[in-house]
């Protein structure tokens, strides 16, 4: 799998505590990768980093990314040949009530890191992940691809946008000649088990359900681009793997990663799949809500740039995402397998179905 560029490589995940980053902890663990996090401590409580136990498995720096020395400090003693930058304020309400905190933690913690990669030649590869919220969002009806105008409505989208744009500024200025390869990824909506962060969807939706209660609903008709966390995942470890074989037309280039047109659905599509494989489970909007901050309505992804160069394509489609989500979640509720256990078991239905596909990373 992936041509076993990860087995014994020494790999740093920032924001490995967090959603996306535990999920890249486990399968990396399971490539045979040495693998490093740096992280502030997971916000929320359950989170997947802690029922995973992956402080057992992996090396676990704690800091803050805005902190330089200590960001510093945990790449000189780790000395990572392959980082994957995850850590970030990425709640857009939260946006709004801290601007000053979510810009410093997004664009000024992209800074920090790409200040120190740039003096640090044992580092070969740094996958960068920014957001689909990068985009300067129009709302059109077409799905935006890699060369369309950055730019953010509100403080978050702004904060990624800005961030985005660092590490172009970075790669031409000192990168573009160096020893280290990069690439930026920007990755549609993700959802899967393990995340109970506030204000999104599904962990929403988990949590009223897990105490018998009905859901609410801000934005029934918003589109967004689903995805299960392990399509994006897949896709950074592709083109971290291409980057470290010094792949053609790769090196600084920004990719997005996003499902098929047709998991492009609406947050009531959504839930009422859910609500499909959870009998019992509800949800509805109330009269008169009113939202704070306001996110576009309209967000697709054009993928055919990554499709090209990487023969990347997203696994599962709209019902076998929603099937893997509500599958974990349940499982954890109703304790029927242990958690790390049955993450990796995620991971490798995920890759039998890859293979069944034939898709290239798979090999």
């Amino acid at each position: 799998m992936f041509q076993n560029i990860y087995q014994n490589k020494k790999v740093l995940i920032t924001g490995h505590t967090g959603f996306k980053g535990s999920w890249l902890a486990v399968w990396l663990h399971s490539l045979g990768a040495e693998v490093a996090g740096f992280s502030l401590d997971s916000p929320t409580s359950p989170n997947h980093f802690d029922l995973l136990g992956l402080d057992q498995k992996i090396k676990d720096f704690r800091g803050d990314i805005r902190d330089r020395k200590s960001l510093s400090n945990a790449i000189d003693e780790f000395k990572p040949q392959i980082i994957f930058h995850m850590a970030a304020q990425a709640l857009v309400r939260k946006s709004y009530q801290d601007p000053a905190s979510t810009f410093e933690t997004n664009v000024m913690g992209m800074v920090n890191l790409l200040d120190l990669i740039r003096t640090r030649d044992w580092i070969e590869v740094a996958v960068l992940i920014t957001s689909d919220k990068a985009y300067r969002n129009d709302e059109w009806c077409w799905g935006f691809r890699e060369t369309d105008a950055l730019g953010g409505h509100d403080p978050y989208s702004g904060s990624k946008s800005c961030a985005d744009l660092v590490a172009q500024s970075f790669y031409h200025s000192f990168l573009k000649d160096s020893k280290t390869r990069i690439g930026i990824t920007r990755a549609g909506n993700v959802i899967g088990g393990g995340d109970w962060a506030n204000d999104r969807i599904v962990p929403d939706s988990i949590k009223a359900w897990s105490k018998g209660e009905s859901v609410s609903i801000r934005s029934p008709l918003a589109t967004r681009p689903w995805q299960h966390v392990l399509e994006p995942l897949s896709g950074y470890l592709l083109l971290g793997a291409k980057l470290y074989l010094g792949q053609d037309g790769l090196n600084g280039e920004a990719f997005n990663f996003g499902p098929e047109a047709s998991v492009n659905q609406t947050v009531s599509e959504l839930l009422n799949a859910m609500v499909e494989r959870w009998p019992g489970v509800k949800w509805y909007v109330p009269q008169g809500y009113e939202g704070g901050g306001k996110e576009a309505n309209l967000l697709k992804l054009s993928c055919d740039k990554v499709l090209f160069h990487l023969k990347w394509q997203a696994v599962l489609g709209f019902s076998e995402t929603v099937d893997f989500t509500v599958s974990w979640y349940r499982n954890w509720l109703e304790k029927k397998e242990e958690i790390y256990t049955f993450t990796l078991s995620q991971i490798h239905l995920y890759c039998e179905l890859a293979s069944k596909k034939n898709y290239v990373w798979i090999k």
